[in-house]
């Protein structure tokens, strides 16, 4: 079981809706609309997608990397590196 499972529904739900806002995206794009308007939606569905990931890096966090942590040995070395690049990787984009 992965960390976000109990919260599974909620990141699908959220999901989707970025994915609504990334066709809408489309569809201003294909109409010709205003361009500070498409960046503005563009931020929107950043942060969102933002948001997503902070939700996912902190369950990483609680479960995964807490219970490494708890098992000891190179396994918990492992996941903490692991997650220090994922936050890394956030970090850059």
């Amino acid at each position: 079981m992965r960390g976000y499972t109990e919260g599974k529904d909620g990141y699908l739900k959220r999901l989707r809706r970025i994915e609504g806002q990334i066709r809408g995206l489309q569809r201003m794009v294909e109409a010709d609309e205003y361009c500070i308007d498409v960046l503005t939606q563009i931020s929107a569905a950043t942060k969102a997608l933002q948001s997503v990931s902070i939700g996912l890096i902190d369950e990483h966090l609680k479960h995964c990397v807490a219970e490494a942590i708890a098992e000891g040995g190179e396994t918990a070395n492992e996941k903490v590196r692991e997650a220090s690049e994922a936050v890394a990787r956030l970090v850059r984009s």
